[in-house]
């Protein structure tokens, strides 16, 4: 007949006891002052950013929405191009091709400033 093995007794953490034990070697340096006010510079752009393009988006649907409630647009014998109502028109390429651009612009400035903060890291990494 083979031995049990020992039994374990499992229990969840205390609060403030960390998850698992830390070596020395696991926590590594800690990250330079001027590391953090790169990524904090780059974590506001990128705020910037958002709330920007945030605000032309909700803009652009505004000024659709006020220009596809006109009462021209919205009556019976509204006025129509090859046969489609140029209320409809308005809301395909009146609000379409600016969200369009609004997200390509928001793709470009994202890599853009991404770009700049790893070229400043890696300028910051070859100084002494």
């Amino acid at each position: 007949m083979s031995a049990r093995p020992p039994r374990v007794r499992v229990t969840a953490p205390r609060p403030g006891e960390p998850l698992y034990a830390v070596t020395a070697d696991e926590t590594g340096p800690a990250p330079a002052s001027a590391e953090r006010v790169l990524v904090s510079t780059l974590i506001r752009s990128q705020l910037r950013l958002a709330i920007l393009c945030a605000l032309g988006f909700a803009g652009a649907l505004a000024a659709v929405a006020a220009v596809a409630a006109l009462p021209a647009l919205s009556a019976a014998d509204a006025p129509t191009v090859a046969g489609v109502p140029v209320g409809w028109l308005v809301l395909a390429f009146g609000a379409y091709p600016p969200l369009v651009a609004i997200a390509a612009l928001a793709v470009t400035a994202a890599n853009r400033a991404e770009d700049q903060y790893r070229a400043l890291a890696e300028r910051d990494g070859e100084d002494p």
